[in-house]
């Protein structure tokens, strides 16, 4: 428990300042929603003027951009783009902090195993990742009742919400395995945005070309927001990719963790 403590308030700068961004974007974007709805016409008209390519890869889909859902989705696209970022962050960190800080031996002393170690910081983590999202949907919904014109589905708008929190799980799961298999990273933020940016630059080129097979390959492709807002529900084969490969990935790194050598300093 006080290893638990220890690593959630480590995390506690972290979260408050991803928390505050994420929150500070969701505010500020959704406050320019009454102007496109207000001008729809004109609006429609400018993005018509982008290649479709262009359009495609940024996710503007305009049969539904205008309204309140649609619109939501769109910038919710770029909220999970952050999300990312932050959950493969504190993912990798779980561990090469440790070995850059000089006290994964001195961890080692304590009377602990090895697997309350890790189950302590990947529970840190988790809780972590559940304050920032549960900020975030508390702060879209209210933004959604102040700019409302029309009514709309909250099942819809709570399922797109929650998706934030799948896709950290996802990247978080790779951040630790990652840490675990590379344990001397020397830049945790430039392998957490490389390794986001490129899973999210596939998306986007899946996007254009829009191949079945390459959704499977990138986190966030695994939830159509389209999708949700027309059935009410995720698509099954992909969300079991993305529980198989959290459960896989977590239960590598408890493997890899258990045998691994801990050089003393």
């Amino acid at each position: 428990m006080n290893i638990f403590i220890h690593e959630l308030k480590s995390y506690g700068r972290t979260t408050f300042i991803w928390t505050a961004s994420l929150t500070a974007f969701i505010i500020m974007f959704m406050l320019v929603y009454p102007a496109f709805s207000n001008d729809v016409e004109n609006t429609r008209k400018l993005f018509e003027g982008f290649p479709e390519g262009v359009r495609k890869a940024l996710g503007l889909m305009l049969d539904s951009f205008f309204t309140l859902l649609g619109f939501y989705s769109y910038i919710f696209m770029y909220v999970t783009l952050c999300g990312a970022i932050q959950a493969m962050h504190m993912g990798t960190s779980i561990l090469s902090k440790e070995v850059r800080d000089k006290t994964a031996d001195f961890l080692m002393t304590k009377p602990v195993s090895r697997k309350k170690i890790m189950t302590s910081k990947l529970l840190a983590v988790l809780c972590s990742l559940a304050i920032t999202n549960i900020i975030c949907i508390l702060i879209a919904g209210v933004m959604l009742e102040v700019i409302k014109n029309t009514g709309y589905d909250v099942k819809a708008f709570l399922m797109i919400s929650a998706t934030l929190f799948f896709i950290q799980l996802i990247f978080a799961a790779l951040g630790v395995l990652v840490s675990m298999m590379v344990p001397a990273i020397k830049s945790v933020l430039s392998v957490s945005l490389g390794t986001v940016f490129g899973f999210f630059i596939l998306n986007m080129f899946d996007s254009v070309i829009d191949k079945e097979a390459i959704r499977y390959l990138t986190p966030f492709k695994f939830f159509d927001f389209s999708y949700i807002i027309k059935n009410g529900s995720y698509e099954t084969p992909f969300l079991i990719v993305g529980v198989v490969f959290v459960i896989a990935a977590v239960a590598a790194s408890y493997i890899i963790y258990g045998k691994r050598s801990i050089h003393a300093v």
